[in-house]
């Protein structure tokens, strides 16, 4: 069985796709039709910058979806590969139910810009931020967040500190054994960082993400609502297909073909965990032995590389994402 692993915000970068874009005509097709989608040339933002553009949310969102959409094209046509089963990385989750053919790509570029709007906006600038926890075990952190959470609401209290957002911090991804992303209000994050690092556990560090919001937690429940609209109004005009490949959806980690759940679990993933690690384990267990990650970047296969460590199972991840990593993917599908 053959996986396609899509990722997710972060992996951007100035030049992603140029070599694609150069050679194969479905490639440049996919980011001429994705910037008629979103009113504005695409192209010229991937392949020019500036990269302080490229990272804002509602634009790194839809371009990294058009990048990976078109990854998978070029190697569809080109080295004829049929994925059996689809997942992706948050946003990455788009890309994959586009491969699915269970959503239109037009459909889900301009949805994918709203939500990166949305999350933008759910949490004023300064008031949310991110962590990643790592040589943790899953449960201790969950521990730790609820501790933090606890000691900021106190510490707001005590000090009259004023923010308008819940004082809170959870776990948003689970990445890999030992790799936890947690995210939450400012004062709660830094009260989790204190903690960790006054418990002076040996192998365990606490790092600040340079991101712009609190993603996948419950601070981003306004933009939940904002996709619950849009997915409504999407149902209501058809815009959702039978899946012609499963997906492991991020909300549930659990292997399914069926079309109802899709709009309820894009919409609960923005203010829920995302279980990636667990999604990666149901495919081991599936009997799958290889994914080809369509998109900028190497994330997916080195996590993949970590949750498969000390496993009874093979299971290999390769990147295709410009003409070198193309090539190398052509021989392992060839054999």
């Amino acid at each position: 069985m053959k996986a396609g692993f899509f990722p997710g915000q972060g992996s951007q970068s100035v030049g992603m796709g140029k070599q694609f874009y150069d050679e194969f005509t479905v490639f440049r097709q996919t980011i001429e039709e994705a910037s008629d989608s979103l009113g504005m040339n695409l192209k010229g933002l991937l392949f020019e910058g500036p990269e302080s553009e490229l990272t804002l949310t509602e634009n790194a969102q839809p371009a990294i979806l058009a990048v990976s959409t078109g990854c998978f094209r070029v190697a569809e046509m080109e080295l004829g590969l049929k994925t059996e089963i689809n997942l992706g990385h948050s946003l990455g989750e788009y890309s994959a139910l586009v491969a699915c053919e269970a959503i239109p790509f037009g459909n889900a570029i301009s949805w994918v810009q709203s939500r990166g709007q949305a999350m933008q906006k759910a949490v004023p600038i300064g008031e949310g931020t991110m962590s990643a926890v790592i040589g943790a075990e899953d449960l201790q952190v969950e521990t730790w967040c609820k501790e933090a959470t606890l000691l900021a609401a106190e510490a707001r209290k005590s000090q009259g500190t004023a923010l308008s957002v819940p004082c809170s911090v959870e776990c948003a991804n689970f990445n890999a054994p030992g790799q936890i992303v947690v995210s939450g209000s400012v004062d709660a994050i830094e009260a989790l960082e204190k903690l960790i690092q006054g418990l002076g556990i040996r192998g365990v560090m606490v790092k600040r993400l340079s991101v712009s919001a609190p993603f996948h937690s419950s601070l981003m429940k306004p933009a939940r609502s904002v996709m619950e609209s849009i997915f409504k109004e999407a149902l209501n005009q058809g815009q959702l297909t039978p899946l012609q490949t499963s997906y492991i959806p991020n909300r549930t980690a659990i292997k399914t073909s069926e079309m109802g759940l899709i709009f309820p679990l894009l919409a609960e993933q923005v203010d829920h965990s995302v279980l990636w690690k667990q999604s990666v384990e149901t495919l081991m267990i599936s009997q799958c032995s290889v994914a080809f990650e369509f998109g900028p970047g190497k994330v997916l296969q080195g996590l993949a590389k970590r949750i498969a460590k000390g496993k009874e199972v093979k299971f290999e991840t390769y990147p295709i994402f410009d003409l070198e990593t193309l090539k190398a993917a052509e021989g392992v599908i060839r054999q």
